[in-house]
């Protein structure tokens, strides 16, 4: 249920806006991306969790968090 909600959540960010914006952990070591601010894999996140567009996260090497796949 949940990935269907973040499916849709996506679906709806992507129709305004061409390029969405999506959350990172600001760290060393952080290598991916989530389209929630509250998503489970940030909990862990020592770091400023900062928003950038998705273009600017694949452009670092960031992939997208394993519980939004």
């Amino acid at each position: 249920m949940k990935k269907l909600l973040l499916l849709f959540t996506f679906v709806l960010l992507t129709s305004f806006s061409a390029d969405p914006d999506v959350y990172l952990c600001n760290t060393k070591g952080g290598k991916k991306y989530h389209f929630t601010k509250d998503c489970q894999g940030l909990r862990n996140c020592k770091g400023e969790i900062i928003k950038v567009t998705l273009k600017e996260a694949k452009e670092k090497g960031k992939t997208i968090c394993g519980y939004e796949d």
